[in-house]
């Protein structure tokens, strides 16, 4: 009884401590997180879940890494050509 209300606690503690991140946090999060779940299905396939995990984690946490940097380098670029063209308006 005791262990099937231990594991629902501990997901809300888990994820209550995701509430404030930044999108490069969170993206990275994520990143991870799905990488970690597609490392554990081969791993599993493989013959070792658990290093299939901890390899596609760190993949997934790097490739959300770069995808939140190129989404703020595109967002950058489009505030500077918005402003330029603003003030070549005037």
């Amino acid at each position: 009884m005791r262990k099937t209300m231990l594991i629902p606690a501990l997901l809300a503690l888990g994820l209550a401590g995701c509430g404030d991140l930044n999108s490069t946090q969170q993206r990275t999060l994520t990143g991870g997180a799905a990488g970690a779940a597609g490392g554990a299905i081969i791993g599993a396939i493989a013959g070792n879940a658990g290093l299939g995990a901890l390899i596609g984690g760190g993949l997934g946490a790097g490739g959300g890494y770069l995808f939140d940097q190129s989404k703020q380098s595109q967002q950058r670029a489009y505030q500077q050509g918005y402003y330029e063209g603003r003030a070549s308006r005037r």
